[in-house]
């Protein structure tokens, strides 16, 4: 299994699913964490140029087809944690079959193991 989480620095998640620098995925196997890599996120900094808002924010084509570059460097990827993201994204991740997770846990280690325990609770709540 493949976890996601939106990072800044590496070690803790954002704020924000589609303005973090990268995504640091974890590959756990068996219960343990087993691997770690970096991967870029093409997120809002790369779209700078493009329309952002129209009818339903997150759910207009041109959000969808940012959601789809964005996501396509974790499409093997199970679960993407952040501490906030969209509607749209959170939708978006849900259709390509990525459960999103809105976490209040800051750090990537943390987040994960609760995950793996079954104690990371998801604030969907929280979405913008």
């Amino acid at each position: 299994m493949k976890i996601a989480a939106v990072s800044d620095d590496g070690e803790t998640i954002s704020q924000h699913f589609g303005r973090a620098q990268f995504y640091v995925v974890i590959t756990v196997e068996e219960g343990r964490i087993t691997g770690r890599e970096i991967r870029e996120n093409m997120g809002h900094a790369h779209f700078a140029g493009e329309h952002h808002h129209g009818h339903g924010h997150g759910f207009d084509p041109a959000a969808q087809s940012r959601h789809a570059r964005m996501v396509a460097a974790i499409a093997d990827c199970n679960v993407l944690l952040a501490r906030g993201m969209g509607a749209g994204a959170y939708e978006y991740l849900r259709q390509a079959g990525i459960r999103p997770i809105i976490t209040d846990i800051a750090r990537i280690d943390d987040a994960v193991q609760a995950y793996l325990e079954g104690k990371l609770e998801d604030h969907p709540e929280w979405l913008h």
